[in-house]
C-alpha cells in the first residue's frame, strides 16, 4: 500500500493546501459541473430490523426526462432472506418511517417533511377464507395438479381480482410538513408484498408497477421490497479489516472496471430490503429559498407508550441515516445509541470522531501503512457542513442541484475518485451505484489509502440497476434466491 501515489488522483487532493478533502466541497457547494451504509450499525437498532434503516439515497433523477427531480429513497429491514416464509417482510405499523429536508442552509432539516405510516389490513382473500397457514397463495401455470390453477389462482394484482391470494396486505398514507403545517397527499396506498415466487406471484414487476404511484404535479410514490442494493464484503470487513488480500489494494485496471470484484465477496448478495422512495420536482423542496443546495436524512421513530398492546404518545426516534457509513465506521460503539436518539445538528458533540476517525487508526494499526488519523477538519466539514466556514455542525447528505445527473450508464463508482470524476455522486448526495465503502476506505485512510486504491474487492452488485423509478432492482424471489459465497 506504500506505492506511489497516483497522479490523478493526488489532482484532486492538491487543489487545497492543508484540507484533505475540499476538492470533493466542490462538486456540491460550487455551480460548476465539474460507509455497510447502515446495516446493524448500533447495538439497539440491531434489535429492531424493521425500523433499522439500511441506506439513504437522495439525487437528481437520472431517468431521460427528468432531471428537474429528485429522488430519496430510504431502505429499511437489513438482511431479508428472500425464503423466509410463511410472513415474509413488512413495513412495522409501529413505526413512523420520516425523511426531513434542510433547503434554507441553516443545518435544521425541518422545512420540508415526509412521513409514510402503515397499517395492516385483516388477514384476506383466499389465506382467510381456506384458514391457509400462508400469507401469499398462487398456482401460476404450469401447474402440478388439475385444480390448482382455478382454486388458487396466482397472484397478478395488488387489488381486485387477481390479488386474492395475498392475505397480508398493508397499505400506507404519506404527510408532507412544510413550515410546519401537514399536508395528507396520499393515503390508502398499497404496499408491495415481499416477492414469494414464481408460482405464487408470476410476474412480480407487474406488482410493483401497480404500487409505483404517480400523484401528479411530477410526484411519483413506491414503497415495497427491492433488492438490497449495497455491496461490501461485510464479514471481511469487521473480521478486523480480514479482508481477501493480504494487502487489499486494487490495480489501476480493477479500479476502473465497475463490473467486475477482484477479489471480494459480496455478503449482501442475494438479500432484499424494503424501500420507501419519492420522487418530486426539485422546486418543491427548495421553494422560494433561492438555493441549490439541499440537506437531508431519514430517520424512524416509536411512540414513547405502550398501553394495553397499543402505542400511544409521542414519537421517539430510533434511528437517523443521512452519509452512508457514519455511525457504522465514524462513531464508536459506547456512543452509538445515543447518536442515533439525536437531530442532525447536534453533531458537534461528537465532533472528536470526525477529527481523530478511529477507522483511520484501526487502518493503520492493521496494516502499518501511516494513516490519516488526527486534525481531520477536512474529513468535518465535508460530512457536517455546506461549506468550511459554516459554524453548526450537521450531519446531513448534501446535494448541489446545479450539478446536472450522469447517466446510469455513465455513471463512476467512486465518484469524484474516479480516473474520469463523475461529480454527481457521494458525497454530492448519493446514488445507489456509489461504492462508499471503497471511497470512506481511502478518504478517511488519507493520502496513502488513495494513492495505492485501498478496496475491499467489492466493486458492484449482484443486482442490474435499473435506469427509472424507483431505482432498484426486482428482490430475490423465495425459490430462487441464491448468496455468493467465498
Amino acid at each position: 500500500m506504500t506505492a506511489a501515489v497516483n497522479r490523478n488522483k493526488l489532482v484532486v487532493f492538491a487543489l487545497v493546501a492543508g484540507g484533505l478533502m475540499l476538492a470533493l466541497f466542490a462538486s456540491r457547494t460550487g455551480p460548476q459541473a465539474a460507509q455497510a451504509a447502515s446495516h446493524r450499525e448500533a447495538p439497539l437498532i440491531a434489535l429492531d430490523p424493521t425500523a433499522d434503516i439500511t441506506d439513504f439515497f437522495m439525487f437528481r433523477s437520472y431517468e431521460p426526462g427528468n432531471a428537474d427531480k429528485v429522488v430519496m429513497i430510504m431502505d429499511v429491514i437489513p438482511g431479508e432472506e428472500p425464503s423466509s416464509g410463511p410472513n415474509y417482510w413488512n413495513f412495522d405499523p409501529n413505526v413512523l418511517y420520516k425523511i426531513s429536508v434542510d433547503n434554507n442552509r441553516d443545518g435544521r432539516a425541518d422545512d420540508v417533511q415526509f412521513e409514510f405510516r402503515f397499517r395492516n389490513e385483516p388477514i384476506r382473500g383466499i389465506p382467510r377464507d381456506f384458514t391457509l397457514p400462508f400469507s401469499y397463495v398462487g398456482c401460476a401455470p404450469p401447474a402440478p395438479g388439475p385444480n390448482c390453477t382455478t382454486t388458487l389462482p396466482p397472484i397478478t394484482s395488488l387489488d381486485g381480482a387477481g390479488s386474492e391470494g395475498i392475505g397480508l396486505r398493508q397499505r400506507y398514507s404519506v404527510t408532507m410538513i412544510h413550515d410546519h403545517h401537514r399536508t395528507r397527499v396520499a393515503q390508502g396506498l398499497i404496499a408491495v408484498p415481499s416477492n414469494a415466487g414464481p408460482r405464487t406471484m408470476p410476474d412480480y414487476n407487474s406488482l410493483a408497477a401497480q404500487g409505483t404511484y404517480d400523484l401528479g404535479a411530477g410526484i411519483k410514490i413506491f414503497a415495497g421490497q427491492r433488492e438490497d442494493p449495497f455491496y461490501i464484503d461485510l464479514g471481511g470487513v469487521f473480521d478486523t479489516l480480514n479482508l481477501r488480500r493480504p494487502i487489499p489494494v486494487e490495480t489501476a485496471a480493477e479500479d476502473s472496471n465497475d463490473n467486475v470484484n477482484p477479489f471480494g465477496i459480496d455478503m449482501l448478495s442475494g438479500f432484499n430490503v424494503h424501500t420507501i422512495a419519492i420522487e418530486m420536482p426539485a422546486m418543491m423542496l427548495t421553494g422560494d429559498t433561492g438555493s441549490s443546495l439541499l440537506g437531508a436524512y431519514a430517520s424512524t421513530s416509536r411512540p414513547e407508550e405502550r398501553v394495553g398492546g397499543e402505542h400511544h404518545g409521542e414519537f421517539t426516534q430510533v434511528q437517523r441515516l443521512a452519509n452512508p457509513l457514519v455511525n457504522e465506521a465514524i462513531i464508536g460503539t459506547v456512543d452509538k445509541d445515543r447518536w442515533n436518539t439525536l437531530e442532525p445538528e447536534q453533531e458537534r458533540r461528537f465532533e472528536d470522531y470526525y477529527l481523530n476517525p478511529r477507522l483511520a487508526l484501526a487502518l493503520e494499526t492493521v496494516y502499518g501503512v501511516p494513516a490519516a488519523k488526527t486534525g481531520r477538519t477536512d474529513l468535518r466539514d465535508l460530512l457536517l457542513k455546506y461549506q468550511p466556514s459554516d459554524r453548526r455542525l450537521s450531519e446531513l447528505l448534501r446535494l448541489n442541484l446545479d450539478v446536472p445527473p450522469t447517466p446510469l450508464a455513465e455513471q463512476r463508482r467512486m465518484t469524484v475518485l474516479a480516473d474520469t470524476p463523475d461529480p454527481a455522486g457521494w458525497p454530492n448526495g448519493r446514488r445507489p451505484k456509489d461504492d462508499v465503502t471503497d471511497i470512506a476506505i481511502r478518504v478517511v485512510g488519507g493520502p496513502n489509502y488513495i494513492g495505492a486504491r485501498a478496496a475491499d474487492g467489492v466493486n458492484t452488485d449482484d443486482a442490474t440497476l435499473p435506469s427509472s423509478f424507483p431505482f432498484l432492482a426486482t428482490p430475490f424471489d423465495g425459490r430462487n434466491r441464491h448468496h455468493d459465497n467465498p
